[in-house]
């Protein structure tokens, strides 16, 4: 890539989390939705009243949260991951397989009308529950858990009204979800609505239980938690929308440990619901709320004066009455690992994320579906393939499920390139660290080609990804082009890893280079292609983040290294985006290295062949820049000038950070509410397969 001109090419031991989400989530988050264990296998399979079902990849996957600690003879929440596959469409089936003493992971592939109505399933343990796509509803009942019922997950289902007309009824005790002394409970990403009594009750000393990404509403009474004297309840709450609903967003009574993070409470303007108040810690609760969004509620933080209750990081807008907090609770990472997203992109996060997800169970993606084929890469002789383009080679054409390619330690010297037909492919290494497996080529935009001509920018790439739905892992891409050595060249652009397609997820990668490290583009101008990057480092000097699609660069080191003759300068970004797309964001991370003060701008306008209807558009938000960072951070590129196109920062910390000019724009609180990780992946939630 050109550096002066437009380019014309464009209490309970600890137990640590592995990253999912997302999440949610989080994450995806992150990672939020825990960690897939790997599929079932081969093996017989029930029937029900339908054809047994593939087992859904999420099905598999284990609780975060109190729910993974290991506790009362459980050692996690994984439900029904070690027993029988079946489908389910009726109450008869649905109720069969729930009561019985083995494990199994029930599939609900349609609507179940309840009856009598308000009938709660009695389920036993060792059972995962879980909708086929969105077509998994239970409709005027729920389900109950009994004392000792433990290891039980209920996952991607609307459970929905048993209202029987009686806003504050004391008759009907119909819930959505009921324990009564369960424990190792994990109720995620469902839809829990107008129900005649509670969505989720957590009673009689109910613990290690995990409530995410679900979504909460048009009900009287939410979520409740206690109906003890004994302090013994350990739950964690995160990334749930709650809204329309008056009380119980939860209350929580003599909880032991309470962990509310990353939940969205609203009060939606203009509705006969009307919401008494938020979040409660009641009794003895020791209760710590982080990172949680608070729109329109009344009374949004209360407190008795004998519970605990420490907030931080959480938004307030459009609230009022009682908002408390005091004492010390406890620290949640004694107990388990988590990120939390910040508050401010949890409305957006939600919004797109909570509730059931078409791609969990039978309906969703084949490559969700099915169990992925591995293939093995060893430079000694002892995988499938000593290369890693000879395993891509090995994928078929159009495969419809996951191919994971597993890389044993060693640097591989040679290009790979995954063609547009063959999706679902994951290059994974297998070493302790990203460090250990590398994939490295020295070509750069000048280099001849073995057939005459040059390769160009995009030709250049060490690693060229043109299939969508590809991720990579735990490896090292770099271009190790030598500038110094190769000064006749007529062009220095070397690109690492070059993404042509959407849904490209980098989760614990090193890309690594000098100029233009980074090519973030698109099958076609007019095609969406969106990179998720996360955990991850990028290396290099001149625009080596560049391209037309968009990209998220999150939770990352962005490293600045100094040109071939040891000075310092460069820019970090070069988007090309199209006017109606988002370009790149850089957010949660940390942008540094060995090089002079003030000499790196954030990045320049790239016009791609010198088209006047692009807008690029680079964001860097909430992320921590060093003193290299230029005071005017960005530059005008090709003959466009940079104000004319979309750069901004918001709420960025260190050396190089600055306040708001007409030489360094900053987003308003409302602008940075639809500049959030979510609104650039829309539909997206990146998952690790």
């Amino acid at each position: 890539m050109s550096e002066q001109h437009s380019k014309a090419r464009h209490r309970r031991g600890r137990k640590a989390l592995a990253v999912g989400v997302p999440l949610a989530l989080t994450a995806a988050g992150t990672l939020a939705y825990g960690t897939d264990l790997g599929l079932l296998g081969e093996r017989a399979q029930h029937k029900a009243s339908a054809a047994t079902t593939a087992t859904p990849a999420w099905a598999t996957a284990t609780a975060d949260g109190f729910a993974s600690v290991n506790s009362l003879g459980q050692d996690g929440t994984y439900g029904g991951r070690d027993g029988q596959i079946v489908t389910v469409k009726t109450q008869a089936d649905l109720e069969k397989y729930a009561t019985a003493a083995e494990p199994y992971v029930i599939v609900v592939a349609g609507t179940i009308t309840m009856n009598p109505v308000g009938k709660e399933i009695k389920v036993q343990s060792d059972k995962t529950i879980v909708g086929a796509g969105t077509s998994g509803h239970i409709v005027g009942g729920g389900f109950f858990l009994g004392q000792g019922v433990h290891n039980v997950v209920i996952r991607n289902l609307t459970i929905r009204d048993a209202y029987q007309g009686i806003w504050n009824d004391k008759d009907h005790d119909f819930d959505a979800i009921q324990m009564d002394g369960a424990h190792h409970v994990w109720i995620d990403h469902n839809d829990l609505r107008h129900m005649a009594d509670g969505l989720i009750d957590v009673r009689k000393d109910s613990t290690n239980v995990t409530v995410s990404w679900n979504k909460l509403s048009q009900n009287n009474k939410t979520f409740g938690i206690g109906w003890t004297e004994n302090v013994v309840t350990d739950i964690t709450i995160h990334h749930n929308w709650i809204r329309e609903t008056e009380q119980r967003n939860p209350s929580t009574d003599n909880a032991a440990h309470a962990h509310l993070y990353n939940n969205f409470l609203e009060d939606v303007a203009g509705t006969d619901i009307k919401s008494s108040y938020g979040n409660y810690s009641r009794g003895r609760t020791a209760m710590v709320l982080e990172n949680s969004y608070f729109q329109g509620m009344n009374n949004p933080v209360t407190k008795d004066s004998t519970a605990t209750l420490v907030q931080r990081g959480n938004v307030f807008s459009g609230t009022s009455g009682r908002n408390e907090s005091g004492g010390t609770a406890f620290d949640p990472k004694a107990y388990y690992s988590y990120t939390p997203n910040s508050a401010a992109s949890v409305p957006s996060l939600l919004k797109s994320g909570a509730g059931p997800r078409s791609s969990i169970g039978t309906t969703g993606s084949a490559a969700s579906t099915k169990a992925a084929t591995t293939l093995t890469v060893a430079k000694d002789g002892s995988g499938q393939y000593s290369t890693v383009q000879a395993a891509v080679n090995a994928v078929p054409a159009n495969n419809a499920s996951r191919v994971v390619i597993a890389v044993k330690p060693g640097t591989y010297r040679g290009t790979v390139k995954v063609p547009s037909n063959k999706p679902h492919v994951t290059v994974q290494g297998t070493g302790g660290s990203r460090k250990d497996t590398v994939i490295v080529y020295s070509n750069a935009a000048g280099t001849p080609k073995p057939g005459g001509g040059t390769y160009g920018t995009g030709g250049s790439a060490t690693v060229a990804v043109e299939a969508d739905d590809f991720q990579a892992r735990n490896l090292t891409i770099s271009n190790d082009f030598d500038e110094k050595a190769n000064q006749n060249l007529s062009g220095h652009q070397a690109v690492a890893l070059r993404t042509a397609a959407d849904r490209v997820f980098l989760d614990g990668v090193i890309v690594s280079g000098d100029q233009d490290t980074l090519l973030v583009d698109t099958a076609a101008k007019d095609k969406l292609g969106r990179v998720y990057m996360t955990h991850s480092y990028v290396v290099g000097n001149v625009d080596f983040i560049f391209g037309r699609a968009s990209a998220v660069i999150d939770r990352s080191v962005i490293t600045l290294k100094k040109r071939w003759d040891g000075t310092s300068g460069g820019y970090v970004t070069a988007p090309s985006t199209a006017a109606d797309r988002k370009g790149i964001l850089i957010a949660n991370s940390t942008i540094n290295g060995d090089v002079s003060d003030r000499s790196f701008y954030l990045g320049r306008n790239w016009h791609a062949g010198g088209d006047a209807s692009l807008d690029p558009q680079t964001t860097v938000r909430n992320s921590t820049l060093s003193a290299a960072v230029r005071t005017t951070p960005w530059s005008d590129m090709g003959g466009f000038s940079w104000k004319d196109d979309r750069f901004a920062e918001y709420k960025n910390s260190g050396a190089g950070a600055g306040s708001a000019s007409s030489e360094r724009p900053q987003l308003t609180d409302a602008q940075a509410g639809g500049q959030e990780v979510a609104d650039w992946l829309g539909d997206w939630t990146p998952t690790a397969s």
